[in-house]
């Protein structure tokens, strides 16, 4: 997917930056551009139904980056350390009890989400997640993290100063190109001023992870309040402290969703596009592998059978020729049949200026073919016919290195080009293996 610029300008936007510096200007195109380029990647068809199908669960992903962007959704994933409060705060956001809330880890298993009451028409979502922590850590760890994969911003919850583990993984977040807010819950647990150093202290733990005015205090579930009247002693519950959390949440909503959403769907649809690349060039590679050893195997066969000399080598050229027709095909760059014939005499000629010695023992072996007799003759053939696999193996992978290039032979040229090719084959397996089957075709024929 092209437009790496918009889409380093959009993160850029969302990375901390000094007080100082420029207001930076919203693109407001990119949601558009983004979800053109997500329309096409979906209804491209040059991309193979065998790469559809093995893909699945990557395209249905973008469909539903699609939709979200189309309807302005955002969805925030609420990170952090077991018992740090991440669920009570997701719920705290909510005003309900939509998460699973405990005191004994692994409460949260598995990845849930609920439309944000206050801020429906701003289409915000909250995804929960296990904590980072977790006893089987490597398993639940690596689930949070894909969630933040399909997420467009991420609460990060702490309940003290940050630990490692904890810094550890807001890197890890950061690095996924998401926004990072930074909430301080079980704030009511500090004086003001306490909470206040606290505060200032965590700013400064994560400079160029999350902005100053992004790091903000909370308490999901505060404790209880004393109260001592005419009716005696009682403990009475507060309301969550989330106001500050909530609201900027929401200005984020309001300002920055769409664009949010149409980052991480870019970013999802630009790896998705190199993997739906290399998959169909590993399928082309496959195919075409496939297709040089059936026409090498039947040139070796028609050069093995022909009785006469020399002239069996000029009959089979014009399978190497039709052998290149088929492989521009494959890759999407078709050939004429004039256009193939040049290309072979190209690739030709630099072969027998590589292999002058290996062509003369070729054009001998042929000789030799009219004047053998009985057994000696299939394995002279056989001799032959595996040299004629060979040469159409070095041309057809030759001919495939000028396709994947282009229509093109690169800055040092056609003979740099094919002396490479050759330098890769195993020349002695590939001659042994195609000896080998001609040979058993021929004494099959012959009985």
């Amino acid at each position: 997917m092209a437009g790496g610029g918009w889409w380093q300008r959009l993160r850029d936007r969302f990375t901390p930056v000094r007080a100082d510096a420029p207001p930076r200007r919203p693109d407001g195109d990119a949601p558009t551009r983004v979800a053109d380029s997500l329309r096409h990647l979906l209804d491209d068809p040059q991309i193979p139904s065998s790469v559809r199908e093995a893909m699945a669960a990557d395209f249905a992903r973008v469909e539903a980056m699609l939709r979200r962007l189309e309807h302005g959704e955002l969805h925030v994933a609420v990170f952090g350390r077991v018992s740090a409060g991440k669920s009570a705060l997701g719920n705290a956001l909510l005003g309900r009890e939509a998460f699973a809330v405990g005191v004994l880890h692994g409460t949260t298993t598995e990845a849930t989400q609920a439309p944000l009451d206050e801020a429906a028409a701003d289409g915000l979502v909250l995804v929960d997640t296990p904590g980072i922590n977790e006893l089987d850590g490597e398993t639940r760890e690596r689930l949070a993290f894909e969630v933040a994969e399909i997420s467009d911003l991420v609460v990060f919850v702490c309940d003290g100063d940050l630990t490692r583990d904890e810094l550890d993984a807001l890197c890890t977040l950061a690095a996924t190109q998401r926004p990072l807010l930074l909430a301080l819950n079980k704030a009511d647990r500090y004086g003001e001023s306490e909470r206040a150093d606290l505060l200032e202290h965590l700013r400064g733990k994560v400079v160029g992870l999350v902005a100053p005015d992004d790091v903000l205090a909370v308490a999901a579930r505060p404790s209880p309040r004393r109260v001592v009247d005419e009716h005696g002693e009682r403990l009475e519950p507060l309301p969550p402290q989330v106001a500050a959390l909530r609201e900027r949440l929401r200005a984020i909503a309001e300002r920055e969703g769409r664009t949010l959403t149409a980052l991480n769907a870019g970013l999802h649809a630009s790896r998705l596009t190199d993997q739906v690349s290399a998959r169909i060039a590993e399928t082309r590679r496959s195919v075409a592998a496939q297709l040089i050893r059936n026409y090498a195997l039947a040139k070796g066969l028609a050069v093995a059978l022909n009785p006469v000399p020399v002239a069996d080598l000029l009959a089979a050229a014009g399978l190497d020729a039709a052998m290149v027709v088929q492989l521009s095909r494959v890759y999407g760059l078709p050939l004429t049949r004039a256009e193939s014939g040049r290309l072979v005499a190209t690739i030709s000629a630099q072969l027998i200026a590589l292999m002058g010695a290996i062509w003369g023992m070729q054009l001998v072996a042929s000789a030799l073919k009219g004047v053998s007799a009985g057994l000696s003759v299939l394995v002279t053939a056989a001799a032959q016919g595996a040299m004629g696999y060979y040469a159409t193996v070095l041309i057809g992978r030759a001919a495939e290195r000028y396709l994947v290039a282009g229509k093109s032979w690169g800055a040092l040229g056609a003979k740099r080009a094919v002396a490479d090719v050759v330098e890769s084959l195993d020349r002695d397996s590939i001659l042994r293996e195609a000896r080998e089957e001609i040979l058993r075709r021929l004494r099959e024929r012959k009985a």
